[in-house]
């Protein structure tokens, strides 16, 4: 028999990025049903700690949100913590699990890159640790690849900064009115996807043929209210739970903490209106691009998209290694790729039925393709997500 554990849940159902955390660590608790969970499911004022927590006498706390001078007070407790906080840069000493703002940021700067920008700016805050790594992640993905134009930040405000600001929105207008276009914008999370896009209505750009905004979070209640729809990277709050739980788990029953912090990668991109536009100058690119990206899974070939644009084969070859940094066939594999791992994620679909959907048409030889371009088979991949 199992002694029953009693765990706080130090987060707020309130945001959707806690409620699929929460979601996670559920997943976890159906396979170790043995746990009382302590939490405060409307809790909103993440500066302090409950009230509750004075004189609890409990086994483990996993807590989203960890400011500086609740480590020392957690400490006290005595008792095993996992820490979710990705807000400052130091752990305080507590094993930590939080999304991978590099891995987030190479995806932004790819999708953009994708496009076919060659200008591209950040929109973030000034203090948060995740926003300095998004930025700092996506000036350093598209180093040597485009044109750095530019970064917009300002004092986080917590929930505050999702506010209609007057004031912001002229801000952020102003620095984009002077930045160059076309132009790629990542924004750090989706509520400053939508501030730019409503700063570029204010001044009349054109989304995306002008500027093209991608968000972080894939909020999609927020994303598709806004006006475009927001484009924005999808992390896996899911997984971060689930192994929080794990973890937690694993130091209530006396084991050792991680040497080094847990960095969950996000799970892709989903593209919206804000940018669903191909920023390329020469029309016979875009055509052969466009054609690719519709007809990938279908099993096309290199030969077959030189039928639909009036040029020869090293033509191709150089246009699309100067405009997209890698060749036709590349870009043919980076779509079914995408597609595979979109149907590995959210179907159950055996991986013959995956192959053919994809374009390949012996599934021996999508694993092969996979492995060598992701590092993992296709089974490893799909049990990594669907944690």
């Amino acid at each position: 028999m199992y002694r029953r554990l009693h765990v706080a849940l130090l987060l707020s159902t309130l945001y959707v990025y806690d409620r699929r955390i929460l979601r996670g660590i559920n997943q976890y608790l159906r396979t170790h049903p043995y746990w009382s969970i302590y939490m405060d499911p409307y809790r909103q004022q993440k500066d302090t700690l409950p009230r509750w927590l004075d004189g609890w006498r409990g086994d483990g706390i996993i807590c989203c949100s960890i400011l500086p001078h609740f480590a020392e007070c957690l400490r006290h407790l005595k008792i095993p913590i996992v820490n979710l906080s990705s807000y400052f840069q130091s752990p305080f000493g507590l094993p930590r699990i939080r999304s991978d703002d590099d891995a987030i940021s190479r995806l932004a700067a790819e999708h953009l890159l994708e496009r076919g920008f060659r200008r591209f700016a950040f929109c973030g805050y000034s203090k948060p640790a995740w926003s300095q790594r998004r930025r700092e992640g996506f000036a350093a993905a598209l180093a040597n690849r485009g044109e750095w134009c530019g970064v917009y930040e300002s004092p986080w405000g917590g929930s505050s900064s999702y506010h209609r600001s007057e004031r912001e929105y002229e801000a952020i207008g102003r620095w984009l009115a002077a930045l160059p276009r076309p132009l790629g914008v990542l924004a750090c999370n989706d509520a400053r996807g939508y501030q730019v896009l409503e700063a570029c209505q204010r001044i009349n750009v054109a989304v995306p043929d002008e500027v093209a905004v991608l968000g972080v979070d894939d909020d999609e209640l927020l994303c598709s209210v806004c006006r475009p729809p927001l484009s924005s990277v999808a992390p896996n709050p899911e997984r971060i739970g689930y192994e929080a739980a794990a973890l937690l788990d694993h130091l209530m029953a006396g084991g050792q903490p991680p040497q080094q912090e847990l960095l969950v990668e996000p799970l892709g991109v989903t593209t919206r209106q804000s940018t669903d536009v191909l920023a390329l100058d020469d029309s016979t690119l875009a055509a052969a691009v466009r054609y690719i990206r519709e007809h990938a899974c279908e099993g096309i070939t290199v030969p077959e998209v030189l039928k639909r644009v009036p040029l020869r084969r090293i033509e191709l070859e150089r246009q699309f290694r100067k405009y997209l940094g890698h060749s036709p066939q590349a870009e043919i594999r980076a779509v079914q790729l995408k597609r595979i791992k979109q149907l590995l994620a959210e179907t159950d679909l055996p991986l013959e039925q995956i192959a053919r959907l994809a374009g390949y048409k012996h599934p021996e030889y999508m694993n092969v393709v996979f492995k060598r371009l992701t590092g993992q088979t296709p089974g490893r991949y799909r049990r990594l997500v669907k944690k």
